[in-house]
């Protein structure tokens, strides 16, 4: 089986579109979606942020959310679906940086699945973000 089958994968430089990430996912027999998204905050460890910067190996990138849907596959074979997306370039405060949508036939999955995706990627994924605060910057692992 190829994460092609059932996973939609996207690095881009364009705003998220959720409702379009939801029509990726949907399946009619799938009663259970789940969605993270993850949006610019205007404070980081105390500091004020003025926006984000990300920057990614899209190759590398696009190939580790591959594995990761394959993955989620064998953990969780009831996945109808997955899409996974994250943003690149600058982005200001209240902006979508990331968003990952999952079908399952019941709800449990799809929250169990849709969260290992998110804390997977983050941890493994080739994409950096550059924090700009008011007094400064700092690059960041988007694990942070």
């Amino acid at each position: 089986m190829s994460a092609d089958d059932f996973a939609f994968n996207l690095i881009t430089d364009r705003p998220i579109d959720v409702q379009a990430l939801i029509g990726r996912v949907a399946a009619p027999e799938c009663g259970g979606l789940a969605i993270f998204i993850g949006m610019v905050r205007n404070h980081s460890k105390g500091r004020t942020v003025r926006h984000l910067e990300y920057e990614a190996y899209p190759e590398m990138a696009l190939k580790k959310m591959n594995e990761i849907a394959l993955e989620i596959k064998s953990k969780w074979p009831e996945v109808s679906k997955i899409a996974m997306i994250h943003r690149t370039g600058k982005l200001a405060i209240g902006e979508i940086a990331v968003a990952i949508a999952v079908t399952t036939p019941h709800r449990a999955e799809a929250f169990t699945a849709c969260r290992y995706a998110i804390d997977t990627l983050k941890s493994t994924a080739p994409i950096w973000k550059k924090e700009v605060f008011e007094d400064g910057d700092v690059w960041a692992s988007a694990h942070a």
